[in-house]
């Protein structure tokens, strides 16, 4: 509709000239030069300090984080109502959270981000409140969210409000599980219970030198057990990324700590009802892979580098492993094939020959469930030659722990790929998503050796009185071997009674696996009606 300027009526008083003083103008620069205020910090001298640690404000790390300019803050005029120890005169907006949304490559994610200038980043029940509400929405719009956490724990002069605001993020916590992805980034310390929220996410990321993570601090390991301890050395990035895998990935500086979250956040669905992005790429999903030929060794005890395998397969080489650095014996890695996302669970013949432990069980069984709730495909690539053995393991239960990882396949209904590169022997066989647990496509190599343990153990067990027997034992051992090799391990035995679909060439590994995700993309999966599952512990 067009606008006409009609001139005033006659007789009409002029039109009245603002006063300087007051007015909509004056309001919104009240509220300009305040947000400037909010958005600056306490002072100079604390953002000072926070870079003299080797740290970003907040709001630095939400700029690298997400997409430039599409950051919307929440309640960023919050400021907290408590009275005593001196609170009542110190009440800065934010009261230490930020708080909002914004994009990363142009997909909504949500994000809450410690502000360790404003009280140390600890929690009160304004600040809790903050987080509850931003992890509300995420969970209503069905986006992620991603904490950056660095934050020195409760605000004790709070009290028990400070404590009940924790256990309102950890019930948070636990609804979003399965439904949107939760990514937790420690880039200061993280002490006491605020540890559990990160421990219910999906995804852990540590920086090197800055970050911490324990339930108790080194004065109070100390004064209870006589052990002396860095804080480093207690709950730093290293330790947790290769001794106790509470941390998926570790990194040495903030700014390649938040880009890999980005990427991660590009793998991932928004929510459980949606699929993995998908990429366009110039890699040919018929591709073969002659390297593969020369890269895995025909003799089943040479080991080599599975993550050389899986490099061939995806998309360009890419790749980002998931507990790099814990339980080795066993890789989880997500990549793109023929630009879908999937999901790898390999075993490492340069670790333990690629047995299976309790932590390599609880590795991948954590990675499995996870792929499954965000419908990732899964491909498994098998070469175990079974549990590892011994006092330890059984005395900690490795029974319990590797049922872990047969129940989360057993679970899971997203498309199920396995290729048996070499050996695959007893119940890690079955355990490593074998046909009969409801893998949908099971190939091999023509190196592959499914039974029940290896030829030299079961010749002893099976001809064990006739090698006894023997004048030459070992050359009696040796032929025994050959032919039960012969017999019941030669590459098409599994073939021959249907547990393996198809014998094929590993030059064309990749192309049997593309063909293979892309006829199961419409698979779906009917599970009786419960309320949840009981997993092993």
């Amino acid at each position: 509709m067009t606008t006409v300027d009609r001139p005033a009526p006659i007789g009409a008083p002029p039109p009245l000239a603002p006063h300087p003083a007051s007015g909509m103008r004056r309001r919104v620069g009240e509220l300009d030069a305040l947000r400037d205020q909010v958005h600056a910090g306490p002072d100079e001298k604390a953002t000072r300090t926070q870079h003299a640690r080797g740290k970003l404000t907040a709001r630095e790390r939400i700029g690298l984080l997400l997409d430039a300019g599409t950051f919307h803050e929440v309640e960023q005029f919050r400021r907290h109502r408590t009275t005593g120890f001196g609170l009542e005169a110190k009440r800065p907006y934010t009261d230490g959270v930020i708080t909002g949304w914004g994009e990363v490559e142009g997909r909504t994610v949500f994000v809450y981000a410690h502000d360790f200038r404003i009280f140390g980043g600890a929690l009160g029940e304004a600040h809790a409140a903050k987080i509850h509400k931003i992890m509300d929405m995420a969970l209503a719009a069905g986006a992620p969210i991603v904490s950056l956490n660095d934050g020195a724990g409760a605000r004790i002069q709070e009290g028990v409000s400070a404590l009940a605001g924790y256990g309102g993020i950890f019930r948070r916590n636990t609804r979003a599980s399965g439904v949107i992805p939760q990514i937790s980034v420690m880039l200061g310390p993280c002490a006491g219970g605020a540890a559990y929220s990160p421990a219910l996410t999906d995804f852990v990321f540590m920086v090197r030198g800055t970050s911490q993570m324990f339930i108790t601090g080194p004065d109070v390991v100390k004064a209870v057990t006589g052990e002396e301890v860095t804080l480093s050395g207690l709950g730093g990035a290293d330790v947790h990324a290769e001794t106790s895998g509470v941390c998926h990935f570790a990194y040495d500086d903030e700014e390649s700590c938040l880009a890999e979250v980005r990427y991660l956040l590009g793998l991932l669905p928004g929510n459980n009802r949606e699929h993995p992005p998908r990429a366009e790429t110039g890699d040919p999903a018929r591709r073969r892979s002659p390297r593969l030929l020369d890269l895995v060794p025909a003799e089943g005890s040479k080991p080599y580098d599975m993550r050389e395998v899986v490099a061939e397969l995806a998309d360009d080489g890419e790749m980002l492993e998931v507990h790099e650095r814990w339980a080795p014996n066993i890789l989880c890695v997500l990549i793109r094939l023929a630009g879908e996302v999937v999901g790898v669970v390999a075993n490492q013949p340069l670790s333990l020959a690629g047995v299976l432990d309790i932590k390599a069980s609880e590795k991948a069984a954590r990675f499995v469930q996870m792929c499954d709730t965000f419908n990732i495909p899964l491909v498994t690539l098998v070469d175990v030659p079974g549990f590892l053995p011994g006092v330890g393991q059984e005395h900690d239960g490795i029974i319990r722990h590797g049922a872990k990882l047969l129940y989360a396949f057993c679970d899971a209904t997203v498309p199920r790929i396995t290729v048996i590169l070499r050996k695959a022997y007893g119940g890690a066989y079955i355990v490593m998503n074998s046909q009969s647990i409801g893998a949908d496509l099971t190939f091999a190599w023509p190196t592959n050796e499914i039974a029940v343990m290896g030829a030299e153990g079961a010749a002893n067990v099976i001809f064990r009185r006739r090698i006894a027997e023997a004048e030459n034992p070992d050359d009696t051992r040796a032929r025994l071997v050959k032919e039960y090799r012969a017999e019941l391990m030669h590459p098409y035995y599994a073939a021959e009674r249907g547990l393996v679909d198809d014998v094929i060439d590993p030059a064309g590994t990749r192309q049997a696996l593309a063909s293979g995700l892309a006829v199961l993309r419409s698979k779906a999966a009917e599970q009786a009606p419960r309320k949840h599952g009981n997993p092993p512990l």
